[in-house]
């Protein structure tokens, strides 16, 4: 076996509100060090050393999940101007292809049948990705009549695009080429015209720009540059056609730009002005014949209201029209416009919720109602997507549980009718019966009931058993229950799945995700151990039964569970884990960082919250008296949202103290992990074999 590998430890003292703290491995943050890559290299070594005994159980997996894969599929066609839009994967290729067939009338052509009249392939993926170990795409917009496509691609997993134009009518790219842009450029509704984004050196969204088609990047004209280092800024138009929209937006703070669409070379004109704490969001509608922005936002209002002002009034928020009142009980989260209807998404009872409001009478403006759309299962993810149309008759859904693949409807509103457009193939002798979902309810130390949601196999032996247990709990961001081919593979080994509702996230409101940032920021993780408490007192499993996952900011909850209460848990895996919190939100010149200080606090500027912080950083609260579990650290050398050193000084630090940690770094991904189907699939059965190894089931067989 190869010996592990311990890192040099090297003096770098840095000094803050008089606590002057020894870093020793912050060398490993030079990303260009030649020492910095080949201690990367030499931890893959030992990782694939300490796991060589499951490269059969790997190969397994990955042949697990792919036969459960319908390889060659095609997604549900969405209508945008005259043509159906899709996508087609196939056998064998790691990308999709981007297709498109005329459109007569507001039926979507089968697609099942393979066989599609007038297709077309728009943008193949796996042409552009030919030659990069690394291929995304962040930006992918065609012009409503149909004849020019911008797309925007990332060759290195760096998050910075190069954004070109195509002529769909000849096939032929144009002399457009505009490098280094942010995801999510977008053109005016006239086709003239691409609005973009650009970052700043802290890999912040700061300025947006309009390019003319057919001109040179050089050209390109500055529309708006934000600032405030706490703000991001992001484009798109409205669905009505009517305004080219400039969002801009902090943690907790919101402010949206109106550009006339007739008029694209027009200055944007602010809705309201920012007000710091307040966030909204803006639609437009014509209700009654009138011109009406609908604005959804929190401004005294906790789990926010929907109010309509005048497009033409803009500025005054005290002169809003109240659409849908404040709840304490219900967190309204998203409105879209239609020329007949609004479609409202909501959260209640710890759940996503839809429904929707008829336009049909413009005295109804005044605190509508809610039609909701009902579903039978007791956990469940349901939201709108795939609606471009301004006019379409219907609407369209997407559905998933943890025993249901995800599902996209049609939805009539008038009468509340779903027609199912289709299910996500699982292919093999998958039967949801025989899986189980429930809800369980953790009492935290604090006396607050935490949901956690569970999946087993139906026939899974009674008494304490094998469980992975997820979390994740911040940024409001709710882990609603979902369908995963890979998880198969897990349960049908006796592996219980369980997510922990920990608070941060936003699952039970906005009251909710408040008590778990800043200085409250600790709920999280004590909500975490309380779960997995709740788990073995209960019955369902044991401490040398129980791996907890989590990614990110999940990975910072991992490593600060790890430090509360090791004993609880027989490994952790914690993936592009936000470890080393204060040594970087005490950098601004770090992407991201000022950014964050909304949520995790300033402690650059306020000692109170650098000593908070402190005390719960996974990185400078290793401890030397405990036994911890095995761990894995996952990363990717070219992430700019979790910097890969956070988790290589994390790894050596719990080196020192004899922890059994491996870590796996992929030298050509960024945050989201390796490119492609193929590669994400045998990445994810490499951490699964894993789990299944340190949970005792890496010899079992699936029994299905």
């Amino acid at each position: 076996m190869t010996d592990a590998p311990r890192a040099s430890r090297r003096d770098h003292a840095r000094t803050h509100h008089g606590d002057t703290v020894n870093d020793p491995y912050h060398w490993l943050s030079d990303k260009e060090h030649p020492d910095v890559l080949d201690y990367l290299n030499r931890e893959n070594v030992f990782a694939e050393s300490e796991t060589t005994r499951l490269a059969s159980l790997r190969t397994t997996l990955f042949e697990e999940i792919k036969a459960h894969t319908k390889e060659t599929d095609l997604s549900v066609p969405v209508r945008e101007g005259d043509w159906w839009y899709y996508s087609r994967t196939f056998a064998g290729k790691q990308y999709a292809s981007h297709m498109r067939a005329p459109a007569s009338d507001w039926t979507p052509p089968n697609t099942q049948t393979g066989d599609v009249e007038g297709e077309q392939i728009v943008l193949d993926d796996n042409s552009e990705s030919a030659g990069h170990e690394f291929y995304r795409l962040g930006s992918f917009d065609i012009t409503r009549d149909g004849n020019r496509m911008l797309y925007a691609t990332d060759t290195v997993g760096d998050e910075r695009y190069t954004l070109r134009i195509r002529d769909l009518t000849t096939g032929r790219g144009g002399s457009d080429h505009v490098p280094g842009t942010f995801s999510g450029a977008v053109f005016s509704p006239d086709g003239e015209w691409v609005f973009y984004t650009t970052v700043d050196d802290a890999w912040r969204p700061d300025t947006v720009w309009r390019h003319r088609v057919g001109t040179s990047a050089d050209n390109d004209k500055r529309v708006y540059h934000e600032p405030d280092d706490r703000f991001w800024a992001g484009v798109g138009v409205t669905r009505s056609g009517r305004y080219i929209v400039i969002v801009l937006g902090s943690n907790v703070t919101s402010e949206w730009l109106l550009i006339d669409a007739e008029t694209p070379s027009g200055e944007p004109r602010v809705v309201w002005q920012r007000e710091e704490g307040v966030e909204y969001d803006v639609e437009h509608a014509v209700i009654g014949g009138h011109s009406t922005l609908l604005v959804l936002h929190n401004r005294h209002a906790e789990n926010f209201e929907l109010v309509a002002i005048d497009a033409d009034a803009l500025g005054d928020p005290t002169s809003a029209v109240t659409v849908l009142a404040h709840s304490d009980d219900v967190r309204l989260e998203s409105v879209e416009a239609f020329r007949d209807r609004l479609a409202i998404e909501y959260r209640a009872g710890g759940l996503a919720r839809i429904g929707t409001i008829e336009l049909d009478d413009a005295s109804t403006l005044t605190n509508m109602t809610i039609a909701p759309v009902e579903f039978d299962e007791p956990l469940y993810t349901v939201g709108f997507g795939g609606n471009p149309e301004w006019e379409q008759p219907t609407l369209r859904l997407s559905y998933t549980s943890f025993v249901t693949p995800g599902t996209v409807y049609s939805l009539e509103p008038a009468t509340g009718t779903l027609t199912l457009l289709k299910q996500q193939p699982v292919l093999g002798d998958f039967d949801p019966a025989q899986y189980v979902q429930s809800r369980d309810w953790a009492t935290a130390r604090d006396g607050s009931r935490m949901p956690i949601s569970l999946v087993r196999r139906r026939d899974a032996a009674s008494g304490p058993g094998p469980v992975l247990l997820y979390g994740y709990g911040s940024y409001e961001a709710s882990m609603d229950p979902g369908f995963s081919i890979a998880r198969l593979s897990l349960l049908n080994r006796g592996v219980t799945f369980a997510i922990a509702h920990v608070r941060g996230g936003g699952e039970l409101g906005r009251r909710w995700y408040e008590q778990g940032k800043l200085l409250h920021k600790k709920n999280s993780f004590t909500d975490f151990v309380d779960g997995a408490t709740h788990l073995i007192d209960s019955g369902l499993t044991t401490p040398d039964q129980l791996v907890a996952e989590g990614g990110s900011a999940g990975g910072l909850l991992m490593g600060a569970a790890l430090n509360l209460a090791p004993e609880l848990f027989a490994g952790v895996h914690a993936a592009v884990p936000f470890v080393d919190a204060l040594t970087t939100i005490l950098n601004p010149e770090l992407p991201l960082t000022v950014i964050e200080w909304d949520e995790w606090g300033d402690p650059l500027h306020n000692a109170d919250v650098y000593a908070y912080m402190k005390s719960y950083s996974p990185y400078e609260n290793v401890r030397d008296d405990v036994a911890y579990p095995r761990i894995l650290a996952t990363t990717s050398l070219n992430d700019t949202r979790v910097f890969y050193a956070e988790p290589a000084k994390w790894v050596a630090r719990l080196r020192d103290v004899g922890a059994p940690v491996i870590l796996r770094t992929e030298m050509h991904a960024g945050h989201g992990g390796v490119s492609g189907r193929y590669a994400g699939w045998r990445e994810r059965a490499w951490e699964m074999a894993w789990i299944l190894d340190v949970l005792g089931r890496a010899d079992s067989n699936p029994s299905a």
